[in-house]
């Protein structure tokens, strides 16, 4: 793998954290391409996500994935705390 970057992002909570944790497993388990491949870790409320690839463009393609699904999810969980 010739390209890769870490991403840190935050969580209001370590419950929202784990929720966008597992939303995102099926994805991390099975990857589509063998071009990229991605890794998830939790730090306290913290999620960091590390991408791995053969090129510029795959990882642009990978990282542009993951913070749009992970973007969706925390939107999701956002309206959900709000209509409560």
């Amino acid at each position: 793998m010739k390209a890769k970057a870490v991403v840190r992002l935050e969580f209001p909570s370590e419950k929202h954290l784990n929720i966008v944790c597992r939303a995102l497993m099926p994805e991390v388990e099975r990857t589509t391409t063998t071009r990229s491949r991605v890794s998830l870790k939790k730090e306290g409320t913290f999620l960091v996500l590390e991408a791995q690839a053969k090129d510029t463009v795959a990882l642009r393609a990978a990282l542009n994935a993951y913070l749009r699904w992970i973007n969706s999810t925390a939107n999701v969980l956002e309206t959900l705390k709000n209509i409560s």
